[in-house]
């Protein structure tokens, strides 16, 4: 599957690897389709371990209280 199924979602992905990864629209136009989608996994893989992350260290902060 692609990361990008329709034109609106082509044009949210970009965006917010834009904006918030800080990728170029050049560089990410210039990947190829699979290329990006391995990116994609990589980049919400790490989301969810920082996500963890959080929740374990707000978790923690609650059990010392």
């Amino acid at each position: 599957m692609l990361s990008h199924d329709n034109l609106i979602n082509y044009f949210k992905v970009n965006f917010a690897l834009m904006q918030f990864h800080k990728y170029s629209l050049t560089e990410l136009e210039n990947m190829i389709p699979w290329e990006k989608m391995i990116y994609m996994d990589l980049l919400r893989s790490h989301i969810k371990e920082e996500e963890q992350k959080a929740a374990d260290m707000k978790a923690a902060q609650r059990t010392k209280k």
